[in-house]
């Protein structure tokens, strides 16, 4: 048995797979595969509707926003969030929480005006800036909800006037959250939703509309939103398999249900660390994340060993980002509490040898 806690493309539902792997070779009973059907089809114009409809249902968004389903990666969303709501003489707010927040910020400045309100950068991003204000003439404040590289997480989100943007690549559908807060959500699928290859996108339609540049075609939400995410031809495997993961989520007992053993999930591990004489974690406690639990050895000259060990008993993907080393256990929807009590074994019993 392997346990996969790589953070990304990550672990998907086994009966997702299985199911995705069997729409490869004859979808729907079509005769042929998923991946050469039309997108245009009556059957995959029914897949993007379903996908849409459950995104609506379990994140409870109303008539206020649109979802999407577009390709490019979160990556491109960095660029197309200023682009779209940023006028050249605005200015927007970002948090710099680490690397990719960083990346967003790179990109905004090309649009407006971008103000760097707070940065953990001081402390290797292993806190959540909190204490800074939030000047209410800000077009958006832009926020990443969870930073796998350095284990952080937003446990709750300002409460401002100012229309929040946010990254939440990898925590989406992992918790409740109040759609409210935010004119914009991207998210790209390969951490809780889904294969890499789509990006999700969840945007108030009253911000739209009100930038004075002109938008490339391909970068424009409005198209997109016109064309039911079909502006271009969208990634079509990789929307049915987001689709089939949301199912999988509403049978689970939907976002509430995911959260609580999400919740579950990371307390195991987060008290083994903590009572494990070999291990710590450098995250700020109130800030740790539940979807990438990062760790380390006291003595370092045992990590490969532990690798090893890890590896012997089915835990793959637990090295550190190159960035920060050490190990980052990836605890996405998919993973069971059988691969973290599995993980826990693997820690007690090195502890017994070497501590």
């Amino acid at each position: 048995m392997k346990y996969n806690f790589y953070a990304g493309p990550a672990i998907l539902p086994r009966e997702v797979i299985e199911e995705a792997a069997q729409a490869v070779l004859d979808f729907n009973g079509m005769g042929f595969s998923l991946l050469e059907i039309s997108h245009r089809t009556k059957e995959f114009i029914a897949v993007m509707d379903e996908a849409v409809a459950l995104v609506k249902e379990l994140l409870n968004v109303g008539d206020d926003h649109e979802v999407l389903f577009l390709s490019g990666g979160a990556s491109s969303q960095f660029y197309m969030a200023p682009m779209n709501l940023l006028n050249d003489q605005e200015k927007a707010a970002y948090v710099d929480t680490g690397t990719w927040a960083s990346k967003a910020i790179k990109d905004g400045k090309i649009y407006g005006t971008i103000d760097v309100l707070a940065s953990s950068k001081d402390r290797n991003y292993s806190y959540i800036p909190k204490d800074y204000d939030i000047n209410p003439d800000y077009k958006y404040l832009h926020l990443t909800s969870n930073n796998t590289i350095y284990g952080t997480q937003y446990k709750s989100f300002p409460e401002t006037s100012v229309p929040i943007v946010c990254d939440m690549s990898s925590d989406i559908f992992s918790r409740e959250i109040d759609i409210n807060k935010f004119d914009l959500i991207y998210a790209g699928a390969q951490k809780n939703m889904g294969p890499a290859g789509t990006t999700l996108v969840i945007v108030r339609k009253s911000a739209l509309g009100t930038v004075t540049r002109e938008i490339p075609a391909m970068a424009k939400y409005e198209n997109h939103i016109e064309a039911g995410s079909m502006y271009n031809t969208p990634p079509v495997f990789s929307v049915y398999v987001s689709m089939l993961t949301l199912r999988w989520i509403k049978k689970n007992g939907g976002v509430a249900g995911i959260q609580k053993l999400n919740e579950e999930k990371a307390n195991t591990l987060y008290n083994e660390i903590e009572r494990n004489s070999l291990f710590y974690t450098p995250t700020n406690a109130d800030d740790r994340s539940n979807m990438n639990i990062c760790f380390l050895l006291h003595n370092k000259d045992l990590e490969k060993d532990f690798l090893t060990k890890c590896k012997e008993a089915g835990c793959v993907g637990l090295e550190g980002h190159r960035s920060v080393g050490g190990f980052r256990a990836s605890v996405y929807n998919a993973m069971s509490i059988e691969g973290i009590n599995q993980l826990v074994s693997v820690m007690q019993e090195f502890e017994k040898v070497n501590g």
